[in-house]
């Protein structure tokens, strides 16, 4: 694998709901298109197990990635198969450990592959995820995407916040997977893990779509200060 031309690694990041799925699977479809061969790779898909999906309902089949899985390994399989490998579209890659983004780097350096990754930078706790942070500290280039989540009040989303019952939380384990929950839908019913984008100002208030109508029932969803601070 050494003496290849250098690839790129490129991290794709946003909020939920900022169509990073959505890029992943228009990159992928360019590249295919210019004759390009590459694999896809996803987990904790919402369209289940080896998928990778967008909320416009678009999908592909993907390569699961699980804690053991190891990209190195799967890429040289490929390639000692007689196969072609040109680029890696890998979503949700902030649930990629440290090492297996340190082999993403690897194959880009000595097998010239170019590898697009695709995920949020911080957790339900505004924490960096590990898989994120070492995106950020080994990519070419961090594009943040362009497409704005927005917070209930009408402010730009800048954090996931994490909600059990309707209400928001700061504990727990990192990654639960949960609904993504709609701001104007009914509150989840107990027991159901939602997850909602919310500006900066409301994640710090615990101050979610549904609390705000039950602090203020019946107002307008504005953006100014509602309910006591956290």
């Amino acid at each position: 694998m050494s003496g290849a031309t250098p690839g790129e690694l490129v991290f794709f990041c946003g909020t939920m709901n900022c169509g990073k799925s959505t890029l992943a699977l228009q990159v992928d479809h360019n590249h295919a298109s210019r004759g390009r061969v590459g694999l896809v790779f996803s987990v904790h898909d919402r369209a289940g197990v080896g998928r990778l999906s967008s909320r416009l309902g678009l999908a592909v089949p993907a390569v699961d990635v699980g804690p053991a899985f190891s990209f190195a390994d799967h890429v040289v399989s490929v390639l000692q198969r007689g196969g072609r490998v040109d680029y890696l579209v890998c979503d949700e890659a902030q649930f990629y450990s440290p090492g297996q983004v340190d082999e993403l780097a690897r194959l880009v350096d000595e097998a010239g592959v170019d590898v697009y990754a695709f995920g949020i930078t911080t957790d339900f706790r505004a924490r960096l995820f590990p898989g994120s942070a070492r995106l950020l500290e080994l990519a070419d280039r961090v594009e943040t995407l362009q497409v704005q989540a927005l917070c209930w009040c009408g402010r730009r989303g800048t954090h996931n916040a994490r909600t059990l019952d309707g209400v928001m939380v700061t504990d727990g384990d990192q990654v639960v997977v949960g609904d993504v929950a709609e701001a104007d839908g009914p509150a989840p019913t107990r027991g159901v893990v939602g997850y909602e984008v919310v500006c900066r100002a409301h994640h710090r208030r615990r101050l979610t779509a549904a609390v705000a109508r039950v602090v203020s029932p019946g107002a307008d969803v504005l953006p100014f200060d509602q309910g006591p601070r956290a």
